[in-house]
């Protein structure tokens, strides 16, 4: 027997809530992400500043519908499948749609989807596709074309492996047939028809229909993709399904986005074009904004110069906007490297830094010290997953640090700290904070480590080989629940660029995946975390971050949601 559902968040449980479009993207320290990203304890989706339900009325439009913001830095993908960042995800949110989408109120509605039915055991969705939607391309919108995408993304002989796969693990036989362990015919989704799409899953998951606003779950056109394998590196062969379609693509130049007429809501959809500029020096942003040539600069996908933030704060300026985002800035150690390998110098490193004095004296936008790794704004069982499970799970102590580093060293035969580099990309804010840190740990533990600098394509592709030696990382929410950042070290992870392998840790995560009980689920992802961060200190955190952003007055509805990802999808600007 089926039930019958339009379930809005709320509906979801605790555990579901709207999906973040990014996770570890090019975050900057005062930014939200991948994506870039955190609402209020306890769920609550409650959306930032920019918007505005007054004044819409046609009237009240400003002629000029040409909304513009900064990426930074050029998108390493506009293909769903290959995306792992919030620059390629802040472009996709507007060329893409999924079954489901967030609403302004951070709601779940119907996407692509107009409606679903549920079964009594939670394993089976049939979703009901649209009639009359059309891809830019002119070819419709049906079922087929998310069975083939889904499949796509989890076909283990793939030229190029998708690094977010595990996100479809959620399928009953996804696991399976990505690991090359299964067939694809046994993948649990299929198309009934044009307009039915029947997926099973492989345990009940109270958040899966958050799941489908994330960019591994966006359908692509499959009719352009077999025709071209190519279709995603060019506006010329680009096809979307979302309010907006690629009209540009200027490589380390420019993106710009006008409507798809082929949209379903496309009478909803106000600007006439969004044009995504690729400034990587964070002053040119902010001058940019200044001289009105941007009208969003900052989070997510930019920087407010970190003198320019403080001054801004301290002017309580009414063009900037803070709040609390679902993501966590953090260091990372290349676990196949001596002495990286070792536990006690993982946690030396991460005991010898001082992370109020780094958010006080350089980050400057009001973050909070980290010493766990699941951000505040994250739900737990029926409060924050951070008021459930204390993050103190170690303590900034100097001689401590120098103890643990001596004894580290000594088990690992070596007589002294070995020439070491901290990687960071191109940003003025972690270059920053990566100065301060190197600062002091040759302060602290008279240890010399370099600074060094990659653009952001090169970073992440030696970042994913393990090329690296202590490298900078920022990962934000795909939905909220603290699974979402801790099944990113599981062994073998698509995200899994520390080389972490630890069997205990994969039993608890793979547990709390089947477990229906989100009591039940939370100690064990406490568990896990514990051993993350107390027992490996596997990954080193500094702080959670906030969102700050400079916005146009005369911009409406351009929404922030609780994980810092921007949805400029409704957004106008008014007279």
């Amino acid at each position: 027997m089926y039930k019958k559902t339009g379930l809005t968040l709320a509906a979801l449980m605790i555990a579901g809530s709207v999906l973040a479009a990014c996770g570890d993207g090019n975050n900057n320290s005062n930014s939200g992400n991948t994506g870039n990203t955190g609402g209020d304890a306890a769920g609550n989706t409650a959306t930032n500043t920019a918007e505005n339900t007054g004044g819409e009325a046609a009237g009240n439009l400003a002629a000029d519908q040409v909304f513009r913001m900064n990426l930074t830095s050029e998108p390493p993908t506009l293909d769903p499948a290959l995306m792992q960042d919030n620059v390629s995800g802040t472009v996709a949110n507007g060329l893409f749609e999924g079954l489901t989408k967030a609403d302004k109120n951070g709601e779940i509605v119907g996407g692509m989807a107009e409606k679903w039915d549920v079964s009594e055991d939670g394993k089976t969705y049939t979703f009901h596709i649209r009639q009359g939607s059309k891809w830019s391309s002119g070819n419709p919108v049906t079922a087929h074309d998310f069975e083939f995408s889904w499949k796509r993304t989890l076909d283990p002989k793939a030229a190029t492996p998708a690094p977010y796969a595990y996100q479809l693990y959620y399928l009953a036989g996804a696991e399976e047939y990505n690991t090359g362990k299964g067939s694809v015919d046994a993948v649990g989704v299929k198309a009934i028809d044009d307009s039915t799409l029947e997926v099973k899953l492989k345990n009940p998951t109270t958040y899966f229909l958050s799941l489908q606003t994330f960019y591994t779950y966006f359908p692509v056109d499959k009719v352009a993709a077999e025709k071209d394998p190519n279709w995603a590196n060019e506006a010329a062969t680009f096809s979307s399904n979302g309010p907006f379609k690629l009209a540009a693509w200027k490589h380390n130049d420019s993106v710009e986005l006008t409507p798809n007429d082929g949209y379903y809501g496309k009478a909803d959809v106000k600007l006439q074009k969004v044009q995504f500029s690729m400034i990587a020096d964070s002053n040119t942003e902010f001058n940019s904004f200044n001289t009105g040539k941007l009208d969003w600069a900052g989070a997510p996908t930019g920087t407010i110069p970190l003198p320019q933030l403080a001054k801004l704060r301290k002017e309580n300026s009414d063009k900037l906007q803070i709040k609390d985002t679902a993501n966590t800035y953090f260091y990372i150690f290349n676990q196949s490297k001596k002495p990286f390998n070792n536990a006690k110098v993982r946690k030396a490193l991460s005991m010898a830094i001082d992370r109020q004095l780094l958010i006080d004296r350089v980050v400057s936008g009001g973050q909070k010290p980290a010493f766990g790794f699941v951000p505040p704004s994250i739900t737990g069982e029926s409060k924050s997953f951070r008021e459930e499970t204390q993050d103190a799970y170690f303590k900034e102590d100097v001689a401590q640090a120098k103890t643990l580093l001596a004894e580290g060293l000594k088990e690992e035969g070596m007589a002294s700290f070995p020439a070491t580099t901290l990687l960071f990309n191109t940003s003025d804010a972690h270059k920053q904070i990566a100065e301060a840190v190197v600062d002091m740990w040759k302060t602290n533990l008279g240890i010399e480590v370099k600074p060094e600098v990659q653009e952001w394509k090169v970073f992440l592709k030696n970042r994913t080989a393990l090329n690296y030696d202590i490298a900078r990382a920022g990962w934000g929410a795909d939905y909220n629940d603290a699974m979402t950042f801790l099944d990113l070290y599981v062994t073998g992870g698509g995200n899994n660029d520390i080389g972490h392998k630890n069997p205990e840790y994969d039993k608890l995560i793979k547990d709390a995946y089947a477990s229906p009980v989100q009591a039940d689920r939370v100690k064990m992802m406490a568990q896990a975390e514990k051993i993350l961060i107390e027992d490996e200190m596997a990954v080193m955190p500094i702080y959670y971050y906030t969102s700050s952003e400079l916005v146009n007055p005369k911009v409406k509805d351009v929404i922030m949601d609780y994980a810092g990802n921007i949805n400029y999808n409704n957004g106008y600007f008014e007279k």
